[in-house]
């Protein structure tokens, strides 16, 4: 399902295809179902949209279909120093422009799929990872246009749908399996998945993913890191039990078993590894309000052919409550680590968690413990929220530094959103950046806008 070494014919094709089926089609409406626009993290299982109307033959079936579109502008301005060298970096001011069209497809005899591509059109006033401007900050959105998905479905069976090929897969909060939908170029998944409602107030996911679709884009093959950045090739079985029967909370249980191959395994920055937890989440009345809390724990060890032998925990508590203008969380996130090992989480949309500058996006050696407060609300049909981060590390308690996050987010209708966010890391003076190179001052800032049609 690579898109790698395109000719030109093919590269057209990924274009005029879709603007085909556009002029086919009866009826657009919005693609962009995971918009963090109150600044937190989708909850929910696998993504899997309504059910399609049956058509009667496949001809109808192929031209009764639905469109989707999108389009999204965003500048992000990046400035942070280089801690190695002393040498400040440039500042990043990526402006980056994002078209996304898709068509799927009406069900035939339980049969149904979906296309989507996404060209991505971006200045080169910063450091995409891809586009060789190693002299300015990073902001990861290449400027690429790519098969976003690609997949068959199969809705025949009683409560089961069944997916075969590129496609999105969102688990819980995304803490494990994410699309990253902040980046222009969302993250997707080469894989078969099934999804199961048949037993009451339960959805079973389960999958087998044979390729991850990072966010670096398949244009990353030419930076001299192979194929590492922009695909993560494995065969990985993922479990996710979801139960909603007890009114009060919902319960979690899940299994990752994640196994790379050599391709990713030759550059010793993706190791595999085998993840299991369970998760609670719900509210209790409090009067005229709402306690909120949420629990979780999972343990990691090394898996298959791992060479390094270790096991970590990851931990969450949080609480809050829902005084119905306003909304106020306390949480405490853990993610183990010895000095040596730490806890991984290659998969999620990390960008909602542990801070929106993004300093730990790779969990330092010594661990990382995230003790966070955060409050939203909305004014005038704005949202508006704030997030406080103390982060430090769980070998050795030694502080990283403390983050502020800021948002501001307006749904004008279903068609136009706009936005901006600020994020400021401030890293302790006596950080050890040995331990933790990405711990340094980082400011950032953006504006955004969408629209969908």
């Amino acid at each position: 399902m690579q898109l790698k070494n395109r000719t030109l014919a093919q590269q057209m094709s990924l274009i005029v295809t879709p603007l085909a089926l556009l002029a086919l089609a009866t009826e657009a409406y919005s693609a962009d179902y995971a918009d963090y626009a109150a600044g937190g993290s989708n909850v929910g299982g696998l993504y899997t949209p309504a059910p399609k109307p049956a058509a009667d033959t496949l001809t109808g079936a192929l031209t009764g279909g639905t469109v989707t579109a999108n389009l999204q502008a965003r500048y992000e301005n990046v400035d942070q120093p280089h801690p190695a060298s002393g040498a400040r970096l440039k500042e990043a001011n990526a402006g980056t422009l994002r078209l996304r069209l898709g068509y799927e497809t009406a069900e035939y005899m339980g049969f149904g799929g979906l296309v989507q591509i996404e060209h991505i059109s971006a200045n080169d006033a910063y450091n995409s990872r891809v586009n060789g401007r190693t002299n300015y900050s990073v902001v990861a959105d290449a400027n690429v246009t790519e098969l976003n998905q690609a997949y068959i479905s199969y809705s025949g069976l009683p409560q089961t749908r069944l997916k075969f090929g590129r496609q999105l897969i969102r688990l819980d909060n995304d803490r494990w399996i994410g699309n990253v939908v902040w980046r222009q170029n969302h993250q997707t998944y080469d894989a078969f998945t099934a999804v199961n409602k048949s037993l009451p107030d339960t959805t079973i996911t389960a999958g087998m993913i044979t390729n991850v679709n990072r966010v670096f884009s398949d244009a990353s093959i030419d930076n001299g890191t192979g194929n590492f950045l922009g695909n993560h090739h494995m065969r990985s079985p993922i479990f996710n039990v979801n139960y909603k029967g007890l009114g009060f909370a919902e319960l979690v249980g899940y299994g990752y078993f994640l196994d790379y191959d050599q391709s990713a395994k030759a550059f010793g920055l993706a190791n595999s590894t085998k993840t299991i937890g369970g998760k609670i989440k719900g509210d209790a009345p409090m009067g005229d309000y709402k306690l909120l809390y949420s629990a979780e724990y999972a343990r990691q060890t090394d898996y298959k052919d791992n060479p390094i032998n270790f096991t970590a925990h990851y931990t969450l508590l949080e609480g809050g409550v829902d005084v119905k203008v306003a909304q106020f969380k306390l949480g405490y996130e853990l993610l183990s680590g010895n000095g040596k090992q730490s806890l991984s989480t290659p998969l999620a949309t990390l960008f909602a968690f542990n801070g929106w500058a993004d300093v730990f996006l790779v969990t330092p050696k010594n661990g990382l413990r995230d003790v966070y407060v955060s409050a939203r609300t909305t004014v005038a049909g704005v949202v508006l929220g704030a997030d406080y981060h103390d982060f430090k590390a769980d070998h050795g308690g030694n502080k990283y530094g403390t983050e502020w996050d800021l948002i501001a987010t307006k749904q004008i209708n279903k068609t136009y959103s706009v936005g901006s966010r600020y994020a400021r890391f401030n890293a302790d003076n006596a950080v050890d950046h040995v331990n933790c190179a990405a711990c340094i001052d980082t400011n950032k800032f953006w504006v955004y806008g969408s629209m969908n049609f």
